[in-house]
């Protein structure tokens, strides 16, 4: 039986995240892909601002730390620069949605050839939990006391759906690591990404959704049963495009 142990594209720095947080999850799954396709000395990955900002001591591929929102710019300089290069950015909700939104939408809609993984938790979790613009309708945050009320706030960021009506998207995927089974399917969606990424199909994008019990105010297991019972029905799990561009 094979040996379960850390994958080599991880360091062994440990983890900063709250308990509870999917985070190390995340970041497995993604160094287990790279040591599955042997491409360690070939990945570059972008580091955001937000809670995986120090992302660059867990991977122990090549890393370069964006400012807030920018790394699918410097993502996309990496790879032009460097074409045979696997590049990911690994992004939250409020670096890519808020203040990285132009970033994301233009680097999809030129159909740059990167990978880019999305952790959804619905809040700004690395500045205390403020709404994010994948806060759910209602939800409570420190900066919604009282709920979000769209009709002030507006409506939460379906990022998948959006983008995938760019014509520059090969593969647009939402996927979340609450139990094993949901493990596996995201594994294989990061490993799909990176293989459009080696085949040239054009620019991948897989949201992960996932907690925050910190910022939540609740148990790690609460925050499961939560992110099931709520987020999943706003944010539905599966595969919203996927092919090479045409």
């Amino acid at each position: 039986m094979p040996e379960f142990k850390k994958p080599h594209a991880l360091t062994d720095a440990p983890l900063h995240y709250c308990p509870g947080c999917t985070h190390g999850i995340i970041h497995r799954l993604v160094a287990e892909v790279i040591d599955e396709m042997g491409i360690e000395g070939q990945t570059v990955g972008v580091a955001p601002v937000g809670c995986s900002v120090m992302a660059y001591d867990y991977f122990a591929c090549d890393m370069i730390e964006a400012a807030h929102g920018r790394a699918p710019a410097v993502a996309t300089g990496v790879k032009r620069a460097n074409p045979d290069t696997f590049v990911f950015t690994y992004q939250g909700d409020g670096d890519l949605a808020a203040i990285g939104t132009a970033e994301i939408v233009h680097a999809a809609t030129r159909g740059e050839n990167i990978t880019v993984i999305f952790v959804n938790n619905t809040t700004y979790g690395m500045t205390g939990g403020q709404m994010a613009p994948t806060t759910l309708p209602g939800q409570v945050t420190q900066t919604t006391p009282y709920g979000r009320n769209t009709n002030v706030e507006g409506f939460p960021i379906r990022v998948c759906e959006m983008l995938s009506t760019l014509s520059g998207v090969a593969l647009a995927e939402r996927v979340t690591v609450v139990d094993p089974a949901n493990i596996r399917k995201a594994k294989a969606a990061i490993r799909k990404g990176f293989e459009f990424q080696k085949n040239k199909q054009g620019f991948s994008i897989i949201e992960v959704l996932s907690t925050c019990p910190t910022n939540w105010g609740k148990s790690p297991v609460d925050a499961i049963d939560w992110l099931k019972e709520n987020m999943m029905p706003y944010y539905p799990l599966g595969v919203y495009k996927e092919g090479a561009i045409r």
